[in-house]
């Protein structure tokens, strides 16, 4: 009888045991994938990473067994004694830090950070990390095993290969097609240029004077039409002598042209002359103009001139100038004497304000030498003469 009071008595007491849990949190068993997790985020906040909020979350695969707590009333738990941790209170300067283990940077070695998953960390500023705007220079590359940039030659065989390797890839036509293409656009362009070398004003013993020369082509690297004038007089009076040459110019190497072509005498007795000579410099520093003439009459004469630039700076030069006529003949309605007709020595100093424009000062000494002297003794004419000059050397 006392056993059938007892059963009848927790059948009653049932109900009241079965308790709704549904508002309550319950705890949740961690799995041993979470607990690893956990371990991977004290190393990562060891070595001052920060760790991403919610990685290591339980989810609903990590709680087993809490499908059955959800007949549970827990309305008539009395949770009034549970305290709640609250983290925001707690001092932990007065925490004893001490007593931690040491973090063994030796184990760190092996850590496979190419498995870590950097993607989703952020700063501190809650600013995902950007490792492009980190500062490498501040890095020490120094121990860094890099391969020494070869300083030899290119080997032999680098120029092995045939010059017209590409015709078999991409057909003789269409490469011949590229090459006249290359050599027009690289190399094979026409330039104009002119100079003045020389435009300036002669101050001299018995009347001042003046002198242009000045010289210009058209054409590619090899191939130029090249013209030339030249002459000079004294103010209010004749021209003493005027010219003007067109040639043909040809390369025939890196630093000289031949020329051949046609020069007109435009005062005294007018004359025609073939011309054939070459410019260029010699040895890489003077600037030669050394050309012969044959005129319509069968007089053979010649002419150099050589100059130097000297840079005092970048922007004053100083130029020593020679020229030297000759005559194979005499040629009296000329003035002019067999051999050595004439000698001119000066010195200029130029300032360029630009390359293209440069204003000077010098001093030019003129001899008629040997018969040529006599002829101009014969004209009233001193056969030395000292210029004192002014004037401009231009170029576009």
């Amino acid at each position: 009888m006392r056993l059938i009071v007892a059963i009848l008595l927790a059948s009653a007491a049932t109900p009241a045991i079965a308790q709704d849990h549904s508002g309550h949190a319950m705890p949740v068993a961690q799995s041993p994938a979470q607990t690893e997790c956990e371990k991977e985020a004290a190393r990562h906040r060891a070595m001052g990473h920060p760790v991403p909020e919610g990685a290591c979350a339980p989810t609903a695969q990590s709680a087993p067994g809490h499908e059955s707590h959800a007949g549970m009333d827990h309305s008539q738990m009395n949770h009034s004694q549970t305290e709640v941790m609250d983290h925001s209170t707690m001092d932990h300067s007065a925490m004893d830090h001490s007593q931690m283990p040491a973090m063994d940077h030796s184990t760190m070695e092996n850590m496979d950070h190419a498995a870590m998953g950097h993607e989703g960390m952020q700063s501190s500023g809650q600013t995902p990390m950007n490792h492009q705007a980190m500062d490498h220079r501040a890095m020490d590359h120094g121990t860094m095993d890099m391969t020494p940039i070869p300083q030899g030659p290119s080997p032999a065989s680098a120029g092995s290969g045939p010059p017209s390797a590409a015709d078999a890839i991409w057909g003789a036509d269409a490469m011949r097609a590229s090459r006249d293409a290359l050599r027009v656009e690289n190399g094979g362009m026409n330039v104009f240029w002119f100079q003045g070398d020389r435009a300036e004003y002669r101050a001299r013993e018995g009347g001042d004077g003046y002198l242009w020369d000045v010289q210009g082509y058209y054409g590619g690297d090899l191939d130029k039409f090249w013209f030339k004038s030249e002459g000079e007089g004294t103010f209010g009076e004749k021209l003493e002598s005027a010219e003007i040459q067109g040639l043909w110019s040809h390369a025939i190497g890196p630093w000289w042209d031949l020329q051949v072509g046609v020069r007109q005498d435009l005062t005294g007795p007018e004359r025609t002359h073939a011309v054939l000579g070459v410019q260029g410099l010699a040895p890489y520093m003077f600037e030669v103009d050394a050309a012969a003439f044959l005129s319509t009459k069968g007089d053979l004469t010649a002419r150099i001139e050589a100059e130097l630039d000297q840079r005092i700076t970048q922007r004053l030069i100083l130029q020593p100038r020679g020229e030297v006529n000759l005559s194979a003949q005499d040629i009296p309605e000329l003035g002019v004497g067999a051999g050595f007709d004439s000698v001119e020595l000066g010195l200029r100093l130029r300032y360029e304000f630009a390359r293209e424009f440069a204003p000077y000062v010098g001093i030019e000494q003129e001899w008629k030498v040997g018969q040529s002297a006599d002829y101009a003794r014969l004209a009233g004419e001193d056969p030395s003469v000292t210029n004192y000059v002014v004037g401009v050397r231009f170029w576009f």
